[in-house]
């Protein structure tokens, strides 16, 4: 009995009509497409219906990729450049079987390579296209990719670095082109915030920041460092000839459908320019406050602070701490046609719709002190100083304050009572710090145990011992993640943030303008229910979100919590 064509099967489920399977026919016989491709191509079916019809005509099984977790092993049977050519990918192997996922099973050449290749008898599933291609992206690692890539050169000298190509470096097939693609793509999916390229004196690295700490990649040959590099440079409209200063610029990538925008930042260095892109992806704005790891107490209390109509409020934290995106993430809560809001920043991050973005550009003139004297002109409601970096910026950001606007900036500090200091220090008046201040967030970035694989285990004696929990081991259930696929076998899977928050009363009031002591303002707020940033981690050690040791790693006890048998009580309790 003959089987049915798709084509046929679609028109009985009412999918499709016979004039719209005709005008695909003779679409077909013009571009010489696969038929079921141009249907879904004209709208007219989904992926998802196209992968059911081929699935019941051939009798083969449909699998969601989403839901698998794929052996690395299995993945390593099939070389990338067969995996991408044919739209397939291994999915586990029983024996001599090898189970591989399809878009087209019917494709016998695909079928005869594969068997060849891997000497396996190979059985067929049916996948939606667009879960092959996330599934390729997701299990190959760039070292397969990049090989792929570099085949496109001719014969690479290892003996010297070429000088770099023009013509290949603004060709959009060129090899360095997709190289460059590559490397930005790969970090993107990665979720990494940064990319590294080093030269060193026999090799290039590249190494991507993915949650907060740096991560080896694959690396081209030494041979490509200059035309990379220039590659990079043209893209960000820098100058290719200048190799002997720093240069920064920007360019757009687009990655899934989404565009992407990068800073680019040069440093000359003994061995070839250094380049580090950062990484801005517009799709941070979806975060809102309730996304960040906030405790709902300390969320509470936040809002409320926020809604204030005038004071300044500090976000605090060293570099890579968050401090950004908790700032973005407030303007998007108050974001409303009735309010004018202005931000000064050094460069702007993200576009926000119904916020007036500024930036500073010291070589213009244009400073964060001397545009907060033309903003107030503006009648804001509420202004945002990217960093308070000097007195002058400090001074304008206070008397922003205490003339009626809604000011938040960051400082860089460890805590949030150190922030007090540091503006006194600064050389600002102690009645002018206290009447503007409003409150202070401290934060930090720690990276999530991955909830796909975390286990109990039993911390190394010297972490219990610096956190002086040297007795809590049956007390407390601590998690740490072991590794997994989901996870790139780290044992993390994104971030979450800590918080301290100090909100100025009358009695901080008080002690401010009376120069009382740090510690004498510390002891007060931890009366009031203030827990500084190392208790507020250990409370996630607690529920399980991170390891101690990632505890450890991104906060110094000194600076924030002194471990006394009263607080390792209450982490018991």
């Amino acid at each position: 009995m003959q089987r049915k064509k798709i084509g046929d099967i679609l028109i009985e489920k009412g999918l499709i009509t016979s004039a719209q399977l005709e005008d695909a026919l003779g679409h077909q016989k013009t571009t010489g497409g696969k038929l079921g491709e141009i249907l879904v191509q004209k709208r007219l079916i989904t992926e998802e219906q196209l992968t059911v019809t081929i699935s019941e005509r051939l009798n083969i099984p449909k699998i969601s990729l989403n839901a698998l977790v794929i052996d690395p092993r299995v993945i390593s049977t099939v070389p990338v450049e067969v995996a991408r050519r044919y739209s397939l990918i291994p999915i586990f192997r029983i024996g001599n079987v090898l189970t591989v996922a399809m878009s087209d099973p019917l494709n016998i050449i695909a079928l005869d390579e594969l068997k060849y290749i891997t000497q396996c008898d190979v059985r067929r599933v049916v996948s939606l296209n667009s879960e092959i291609k996330a599934a390729i992206e997701e299990y190959y690692s760039v070292a397969d990719s990049m090989s792929e890539v570099i085949r496109g050169y001719p014969e690479l000298g290892a003996a010297k670095t070429p000088e770099p190509s023009p013509v290949a470096s603004r060709d959009s097939d060129a090899p360095v082109v997709r190289l460059v693609d590559l490397i930005i793509n790969r970090a993107v999916k990665e979720h990494a915030s940064d990319i590294h390229i080093e030269p060193d004196e026999k090799s290039l690295r590249i190494r991507y920041r993915v949650n907060g700490v740096m991560k080896e990649e694959a690396s081209p040959p030494k041979a490509l460092q200059a035309e990379l590099i220039s590659r990079i440079k043209v893209a960000a409209e820098l100058d290719v000839s200048e190799r002997r200063l720093p240069q920064d610029g920007r360019m757009m990538a687009r990655v899934d459908d989404f565009d992407i925008d990068l800073r680019i930042s040069t440093l000359p260095t003994i061995h070839g320019e250094k380049v580090v892109i950062r990484i801005l992806d517009k799709r941070i704005l979806r975060f809102g406050l309730e996304d960040l790891g906030f405790t709902p107490e300390i969320l509470d209390r936040w809002r409320t602070l926020i809604q204030k109509k005038e004071g300044i409020i500090l976000i605090t934290g060293p570099t890579s701490s968050g401090k950004t995106t908790t700032l973005y993430s407030v303007l998007q809560e108050l974001n409303s046609a009735e309010k004018n809001i202005i931000t000064v920043e050094d460069p702007v991050e993200y576009s926000i719709p119904f916020i007036n973005q500024v930036q500073v550009n010291e070589k213009a003139g244009l400073t964060f002190a001397g545009l907060l004297r033309h903003i107030l002109r503006q009648n804001p409601d509420i202004v945002m100083i990217g960093e308070i970096r000097d007195t002058e910026t400090a001074m304008m950001a206070l008397r922003s304050a205490l003339t009626g606007q809604l000011v938040f900036s960051t400082l860089h500090t460890n805590d949030a009572p150190a922030s007090i200091t540091r503006l006194i220090d600064m050389g600002l008046e102690k009645y002018l710090a206290a009447s503007a201040l409003e409150g202070i967030l401290a934060q930090r970035l720690v990276r999530s145990n991955c909830p796909h694989c975390k286990e109990s285990y039993r911390p190394d004696f010297a972490s219990l011992r610096l956190a002086n929990l040297e007795n809590s081991l049956d007390k407390v259930d601590f998690k740490h993640g072991v590794g997994c696929n989901k996870c790139r076998m780290t044992g993390y899977l994104g971030q979450t943030g800590i918080y301290e928050l100090l909100t100025v009363d009358d009695a901080v009031y008080e002690m401010i303008i009376s120069g009382a002591p740090e510690t004498q303002i510390r002891d007060y707020i931890r009366r009031q229910g203030y827990k500084p940033l190392f208790e507020a981690g250990l409370e996630k050690v607690r529920s399980g979100q991170i390891s101690l040791e990632e505890l450890l790693r991104v906060i110094t006890i000194g600076e924030t919590y002194l471990a006394t048998p009263e607080r390792v009580a209450s982490f018991h309790a």
